[in-house]
């Protein structure tokens, strides 16, 4: 069980409000629910071992996707994504999987189907987000580093290809001691997406 260090009025760290136990095709889990002050973001975490101060666990934070995570789409990568993080989390003795509702990287779920329909015309995403008026990757990882700070973790291995993420959580105190690759194997129709999000994100990818 994670270490719940209790909040000050200054670090303002997100609550947990529930949580139970969680078992998986992946591994046993704690799934906790988290909300921030105010009751104006929230985030689900899956925990697997005991978090503390001193623990360096393997972390993926991932943005919630519909389209990919539940409706199986192959348009993304998200899916095959959080089943590797959950596999790699599930096999490590310390790991946290925070589940975050960052539709379409921010934008929402209405816009991120207007930006399909976009897409469908011959824009990639970042096009289409932008035509939008939307930017590339409108989300924001203070909220996650607080729900991380709320979870015990101080140092994190961190499962992503994003350099903006770890750029951001290291500003908002989460020190990330190493970056773990998240790069599962996907079908030729996702290569193009995931070409977009190395050539114009700056996203890191091998093999494209």
């Amino acid at each position: 069980m994670p270490a719940r260090s209790k909040p000050s009025a200054k670090a303002a760290l997100p609550r947990i409000v529930a949580r139970a136990v969680l078992p998986t095709r992946y591994g046993r889990f704690t799934i906790y629910g988290l909300e921030g002050r105010g009751h104006q973001e929230e985030a689900v975490a899956l925990v697997r071992g005991r978090v503390t101060p001193n623990s360096t666990p393997l972390v993926r934070v991932h943005s919630q996707c519909l389209t990919g995570d539940v409706l199986t789409s192959l348009r993304c990568d998200c899916r095959a994504q959080l089943e590797l993080a959950l596999r790699l989390i599930g096999r490590s003795s310390c790991g946290i999987l925070l589940y975050l509702p960052q539709e379409g990287r921010g934008i929402g779920l209405m816009n991120k189907l207007r930006a399909y329909e976009l897409q469908d015309g011959g824009m990639d995403t970042v096009e289409a987000n932008m035509r939008l008026g939307f930017a590339a990757d409108a989300r924001n990882y203070r909220f996650s580093a607080q729900v991380l700070h709320a979870l015990g973790a101080r140092r994190i291995r961190l499962l992503s290809n994003n350099p903006d993420k770890v750029e951001q959580l290291e500003r908002f105190g989460i020190r990330v001691a190493a970056r773990v690759p998240c790069q599962p194997r996907v079908p030729r129709i996702a290569k193009s997406y995931l070409k977009t999000k190395k050539s114009k994100m700056g996203h890191l990818l091998a093999g494209l």
